[in-house]
């Protein structure tokens, strides 16, 4: 064993597997690196409010002008929906059902009466972001749930209270009172309790259960149900630039703003993708320089190897030492390329967590599952390689 190690120093290119080493290293670093980022990033990035959740866009045709006095409606035809459907950046469209009757309600507070007309509108439940076990309604109840959009709060405390001098109300405190909701129509009248049961970040509507409007619409409108004139979308992130060309060739409006955001989270996912690619390349290319010296090296030697198994050296013996330099540098660069990782986290990390109260670091086990699974596959594929070389010698 002496010998062959002798065999392999002498003929060694040290520059060859210092590019190996220093490739090898760049590489592992930024992928590692991309994985713990996505790692951490994802608790934030995901859920309900997360950046990089599904975008919902509030959809409605265009009013204008010439559409008015041309007699054109605002209306969705059930052709016009199904259309929407069928686009492939789309994962699902509902329809706002609005109610066709008369809605009154007022609420007493502080001696100070407020009444008001006003309408409902209901969405399917899973277009909505509050949960609440009392969403829900029986005919013949007389309590009716209502998800407030969070915007309306904020307008009674910095706007109608502060000018009126009244005190500030938090959601628990609104989520405390009722209302008390008449609605009339077709010749009919019914008197109800409305409960706040939550508020709505996502909805910019008043909204009841899908239930309530449809059976109130039935007893207080005619049965006649009319197109939907507003839809809500619910699209992938990156068909976000496909969903803003189809929008405007079609005359349809929505809400830019998230148009923007989901186009620019997109292209944050599409960054961090191809930079971790543009790592992998890296350390594809630093394992085919160490592969290709290793060859040269062999090649080399290879009367000298040819002679060592003439006299009685198996296949594992010569190609062990070379086996053993392969592991050595891949466990090197495995090490250095945690610690760079880790250290660049801990760099990042403290400013996240002032940016963001609510951030929560994750486990860096997955970055170090990934990390030996690279060094793993790598030294396989280069004992491979060495073994397959050297045996054609025998």
């Amino acid at each position: 064993m002496n010998l062959i190690r002798k065999l392999l120093r002498s003929h060694l290119s040290i520059a060859q597997l210092t590019g190996f080493f220093v490739a090898n290293l760049t590489g592992m670093v930024i992928v590692l690196l991309c994985v713990q980022v996505y790692a951490d990033l994802r608790p934030l990035f995901g859920g309900e409010d997360g950046l990089m959740r599904n975008n919902y866009l509030i959809v409605t045709k265009k009013v204008s002008t010439l559409g008015m006095l041309s007699g054109r409606n605002s209306l969705f035809s059930p052709e016009e929906l199904e259309e929407i459907r069928r686009q492939p950046f789309i994962k699902k469209a509902g329809v706002f059902d609005a109610s066709r009757f008369k809605v009154a309600a007022g609420i007493a507070f502080q001696n100070i009466g407020f009444s008001t007309e006003m309408f409902f509108e209901s969405v399917p439940d899973e277009y909505l972001d509050v949960q609440s076990p009392e969403w829900h309604f029986t005919p013949g109840g007389k309590t009716i749930p209502i998800i407030l959009p969070r915007n309306y709060l904020d307008l009674y405390n910095f706007g109608f209270a502060q000018a009126r001098n009244l005190p500030k109300m938090s959601e628990g405190v609104i989520s405390l009172m009722r209302l008390d909701i008449r609605l009339s129509g077709e010749g009919r009248q019914g008197e109800f309790t409305g409960k706040i049961v939550g508020f709505s970040n996502r909805l910019n509507t008043i909204l009841v259960p899908d239930d309530f409007i449809k059976w109130a619409n039935q007893t207080y409108a005619s049965h006649t149900k009319p197109a939907s004139s507003r839809i809500i979308l619910e699209t992938n992130l990156s068909g976000d630039a496909e969903a803003e060309r189809f929008l405007k060739a079609n005359g349809y409006e929505t809400d830019q703003e998230k148009l923007e955001a989901g186009k620019a989270v997109g292209m944050l996912n599409r960054i961090t993708f191809v930079t971790g690619a543009v790592g992998m390349v890296i350390c594809v290319l630093s394992v085919y320089i160490l592969m290709l010296s290793i060859y040269l090296l062999l090649q080399k030697n290879s009367t000298k190897l040819e002679n060592l198994l003439l006299i009685g050296y198996s296949v594992s013996q010569v190609s062990s030492p070379y086996r053993l330099l392969t592991w050595t540098l891949n466990m090197t660069v495995l090490l250095l390329s945690v610690a760079a990782v880790l250290y660049l986290r801990s760099l990042y990390i403290p400013w996240l967590t002032e940016s963001w109260p609510d951030f929560k670091p994750v486990s860096v086990s997955g970055m170090l599952l990934t990390a030996a699974g690279l060094c793993l596959t790598v030294s396989l594929l280069n004992g491979f390689v060495i073994g397959c070389k050297i045996r054609k010698l025998s």
